[in-house]
């Protein structure tokens, strides 16, 4: 695991906001050389600390009407590794998580509208051999996207 610094985690606070600012003003804000910022950066790239960069398309404006989570439960767990593989074949497929819980899996999807939707259920991933069933949640709103919290919060216990 890649030491991590107050510098760094200042860095990543700054760049997490605006991928797109210079390096010299997120020196400026950090009272570092450009520099020191651009070997930071890419040292934190090198060692997957920071992963990707890039602009998020809004899929509604590509004609996704709908945002889709689907649970689905697997005949055993040691088909995950093959259902995956299918699931990758279909486009519309944006997450998978290997899961704890009620489903072995829980995937993301966008869909242009229902029809669409029911033929992604009904005939491509229902029928991919491993896959028991599966649960459907429609989401009406997204209220939050934002990466995980560059600083962890620690609880602290006092005693009495």
């Amino acid at each position: 695991m890649e030491k991590i610094d107050e510098l760094d985690k200042r860095i990543m606070e700054i760049i997490s906001i605006n991928a797109r600012i210079p390096f010299k003003d997120v020196a400026v804000e950090c009272g570092v050389s450009r520099a020191a910022i651009h070997q930071r950066v890419q040292r934190l790239i090198d060692t997957n600390v920071i992963t990707g960069s890039g602009y998020h398309v809004n899929p509604k404006c590509l004609g996704y009407a709908t945002c889709t989570y689907v649970g689905i439960k697997l005949e055993k767990g040691s088909y995950y590794k093959q259902v995956v593989e299918e699931l990758r074949k279909i486009q519309e497929i944006v997450e998978c998580h290997y899961t704890t819980g009620p489903y072995s899996m829980l995937i993301k999807l966008y869909a242009s509208d229902n029809d669409r939707l029911m033929d992604l259920l009904n005939n491509e991933i229902q029928g991919i051999h491993g896959v028991d069933s599966t649960e459907t949640l429609i989401s009406l709103d997204q209220s939050i996207e934002r990466e995980a919290p560059i600083r962890i919060r620690k609880t602290t216990t006092e005693t009495v």
